[in-house]
């Protein structure tokens, strides 16, 4: 009776622009099953550099790293190198970092706090052509899948506004709570008060009141039916 011979480890690199970070990881995968690291990247050059080298199975990204982020990274491996499926593993979990990582390619999205036996099963899954992602990602997915999608931006920001703080400044103009914001678009109240920040720095404004002002003034949000003349 002849014995299953045991599956290759997979080849994994690691990219990660914290040295403590990467380092910890890389211990940590060192000691897991079916693993075997095979280079370790410091920003998403060096990734696409050693996915173009090492041709592994598996790049573990993280997402904000200096002069190339995980998602361009992400993207470029994916488009260069087909072979090798990327593994997002990051500290955050708001959607402006899930979504933008799966459009770019990535199969798998896992937090930090992950343990081994979930980054093995994600490596895993991807490789045999499934998605790794975990429970609370996946539930992500399924609310973003059934909630309406949020409200449009206009085509030209005014001041300089990024899309996104334009939607939170419209929202704002409608009454939502900061909270309320993070709920309608799936990210943390943390995300949306740097948002706010961020677009009262670039406008000029100083409370919500004014900024409720500045929205109706440019055409962010129309006036309610028979309240404001």
């Amino acid at each position: 009776m002849t014995q299953e011979a045991e599956p290759k480890p997979a080849r994994v690199v690691v990219a990660d622009d914290q040295t403590v970070v990467r380092e910890g990881i890389v211990m940590l995968l060192g000691l897991l099953p079916g693993i075997e690291v095979v280079g370790s990247a410091r920003d998403g050059d060096e990734a696409v550099k050693l996915a173009a080298e090492l041709a592994p199975d598996v790049v573990l990204m993280d997402l904000r790293m200096p002069r190339c982020d995980g998602v361009e990274a992400t993207r470029r491996i994916r488009a260069e190198h087909p072979g090798t499926q990327v593994v997002v593993l990051t500290t955050y979990a708001d959607d402006e970092s899930l979504f933008p990582a799966l459009k770019a390619g990535a199969r798998g999205y896992l937090t930090k706090d992950a343990g081994g036996d979930e980054i093995v099963r994600a490596v895993r899954s991807v490789l045999s052509g499934d998605a790794g992602l975990s429970p609370s990602i996946q539930r992500r997915l399924l609310e973003r899948l059934a909630d309406p999608e949020p409200p449009a931006a206009p085509a030209e920001s005014p001041d300089g506004l990024t899309a996104r703080e334009t939607e939170v400044l419209a929202l704002i103009a409608e009454g939502l709570s900061n909270q309320e914001i993070a709920r309608r678009l799936h990210v943390s109240t943390a995300t949306v008060k740097t948002h706010i920040n961020n677009l009262f720095a670039k406008t000029g404004l100083r409370d919500r009141a004014q900024a409720v002002r500045y929205a109706y003034a440019k055409g962010l949000v129309r006036p309610p039916t028979g309240g404001v003349t």
